[in-house]
């Protein structure tokens, strides 16, 4: 087993540039075969570390914890979670980073999510959050991990100006 746990997705980020992929848990059991020869041949590059996202409308979110902890675990490659806001309560999000550290993660990227398939506009769950940055303050506050984001260069679709975008 080749293992890529000398240095945390930090360190390796401050020492220069990385190479990374993203990979997507599996919709059916065929699917597994496939990412697994794909993490295969990919493990041959030498990542500095993988991530997995967060299945888009619940399709694949509980396989999300199950695939960074099986990358890392028994590839032995560093593996950062996606997790998304979307249609989630604070207990659960708090639920799903709770079995993200006891699997060993320490890396999480904070999403806000896209809405569902059909919904025009994203509807935070009325105890969960609206944004990604109100995510991030909740891992902050209660877990350990280092906490990567994404963002819209120009601004998110969804504000009318820069100066909302950023507040």
């Amino acid at each position: 087993m080749l293992n890529f746990l000398t240095m945390s997705i930090m360190e390796k980020l401050r020492q220069g540039p990385t190479l990374s992929y993203e990979f997507f848990p599996p919709k059916n059991t065929a699917g597994w075969a496939t990412l697994y020869e794909t993490l295969e041949e990919t493990l041959r590059q030498h990542p500095d570390f993988v991530t997995v996202t967060y299945g888009a409308g619940g399709t694949t979110r509980g396989k999300t914890v199950e695939l960074v902890e099986r990358i890392q675990g028994e590839l032995g490659v560093e593996a950062m979670a996606h997790l998304t806001c979307v249609g989630h309560s604070r207990d659960e999000l708090r639920s799903i980073l709770e079995s993200l550290w006891n699997a060993g993660i320490r890396h999480v990227l904070a999403l806000r999510g896209d809405p569902p398939k059909g919904d025009a506009a994203f509807k935070p769950h009325p105890d969960g959050f609206a944004h990604a940055s109100d995510l991030i303050l909740f891992i902050k506050e209660n877990f350990a991990f280092t906490v990567g984001c994404a963002f819209y260069p120009e601004k998110h679709v969804e504000s009318k100006t820069l100066e909302e975008d950023m507040g």
